[in-house]
C-alpha cells in the first residue's frame, strides 16, 4: 500500500527529471574542471548522451541508480508497492540500456556509464574520467 495519495505521488513523479539531475551537473564541473569539452545531449545518437565529446568519439551516460537498478548499490531500492510493476519497470530500463550502449558502439563510438552513487568521490571520478578520455586538449583551470 502506498503511504501517499495518488495526487502526491504523481506530484512527485512529475518532479523527477531526465536531465540536469544533481550526479550528471556533478560528473560535467568534474569534466569542465579537468580540461575537457563536450556537448549536452546529442539527440543524434542513441539514448541521447548525457556528455558527448565529438573529436574524441566518446559519450557518458550518468545514470542514476534507482532508476537503472545498480546491483548492489544502496540506491537501487526496489518499492515495496506494486512490486510487479517497479520490476518490469526497471527491467526494461536495464534492457534499454544494454540496447544503447550496444548502438552507440555499433556506430564506433565508446561509451562510459558513470552511476550516481559513484559521482561522489572527485578524485576517484577525475581519474576515471582522464581514464576514458585521454588527456584533456586545453589546460584545466588551476583550482
Amino acid at each position: 500500500m502506498d503511504r501517499l495519495s495518488p495526487e502526491r505521488r504523481s506530484a512527485n513523479m512529475r518532479a523527477i527529471r531526465s536531465r540536469n539531475t544533481k550526479p550528471e551537473i556533478i560528473v560535467r564541473s568534474a569534466a569542465f574542471r579537468a580540461g575537457y569539452r563536450y556537448r549536452l545531449h546529442d539527440r543524434g545518437l542513441p539514448g541521447s548522451p548525457d556528455l558527448v565529446f565529438p573529436k574524441r568519439r566518446k559519450v557518458i551516460f550518468v545514470h542514476g541508480c534507482f532508476w537503472h537498478s545498480h546491483e548492489g548499490c544502496a540506491k537501487a531500492y526496489r518499492p515495496k508497492s506494486r512490486a510487479a510493476f517497479w520490476s518490469e519497470k526497471f527491467r526494461k530500463n536495464r534492457e534499454r540500456d544494454g540496447r544503447v550502449l550496444l548502438a552507440v558502439n555499433a556506430l564506433g563510438w565508446e561509451a562510459l556509464v558513470v552511476w550516481e552513487c559513484e559521482a561522489v568521490d572527485s578524485e576517484v571520478l577525475r581519474r576515471r574520467l582522464v581514464d576514458f578520455l585521454g588527456p584533456p586538449r586545453i589546460r584545466p583551470a588551476d583550482r
